[in-house]
């Protein structure tokens, strides 16, 4: 009985330091968020004048309103980008102490991995409105209209655009995991292939003006992504097969 108590108090203990350990990370995290979102609201300014310079024409503001939505929304952004290497680091560490000196050396690089993948997303994704969205939905007016673009409407477009891009460049990273994990290999996403191309053609007809060119384009690159996603799912399973052969080997001698 004393020992069922004793272990049962042990279980408590480890539980209340997951937890603490949890809230300290937690904390870490936000004030990272909030010192990031502090500097991009200090500097909204200076990044409106820059993803603004190369347009022709005016963005306006129909409210008050609009001028403090940009103002946290761009601040927001900041912050998420600035914080997201500090996320990904504070869950690795807090997943540390469960994996082996092997698998901690191997799941470090995913760090920078993911906040390069959100990066060169968000760069593809303002890439592809600037050059082919933007161009193609103010030639529509081919001069019947004229242009009127509140500063709202505008950014939370660009937003629409690139964000999904962002997420969805983390595919092969998220694949490697995964397949690290077992839950997934490189043999179920062949399998699974065609359906994936057709949810990222969807997802390219989402984040796209509705014509039937530009969502083509943009599923190009997903599904080159899906299919880099694939070859790297095979090279962690493959690794992983040949350490199980290797333990497996060991073992029987």
């Amino acid at each position: 009985m004393a020992k069922f108590k004793l272990q049962q108090e042990d279980k408590e203990m480890n539980l209340t330091g997951h937890l603490t350990e949890l809230r300290n990370r937690v904390i870490v995290t936000a004030f990272f968020f909030i010192a990031f979102f502090v500097v991009g609201f200090v500097y909204v300014e200076e990044i409106y004048n820059y993803f603004t310079q190369n347009l022709d024409f005016k963005l306006g503001i129909l409210s008050p309103g609009e001028a403090i939505w940009l103002y946290f929304m761009i601040a927001s952004v900041v912050a998420i980008i600035g914080t997201l290497p500090v996320f990904t680091y504070q869950i690795w560490a807090f997943i540390k102490p469960g994996l082996t000196p092997r698998e901690r050396k191997a799941s470090l690089p995913y760090i920078p991995a993911v906040f390069l993948l959100f990066i060169g997303g968000l760069v593809f994704g303002y890439y592809m409105f600037i050059e082919l969205i933007l161009p193609f939905l103010l030639g529509l007016s081919d001069g019947m209209f004229t242009e009127m673009f509140t500063t709202e409407k505008y950014f939370k477009f660009v937003f629409r655009v690139t964000l999904p891009f962002a997420i969805l460049f983390e595919i092969p990273i998220f694949s490697m995991f995964l397949t690290s994990l077992g839950i997934l290999n490189p043999t179920f996403m062949r399998k699974v292939r065609k359906y994936a191309y057709f949810v990222l053609i969807i997802i390219g007809t989402m984040i796209t003006p509705p014509d039937l060119i530009l969502p083509l384009i943009t599923a190009i690159p997903l599904i080159l992504l899906y299919e880099i996603s694939i070859y790297l799912s095979g090279v962690v399973y493959r690794k992983k097969q040949q350490k199980h052969e290797e333990f497996m080997s060991q073992d029987s001698i």
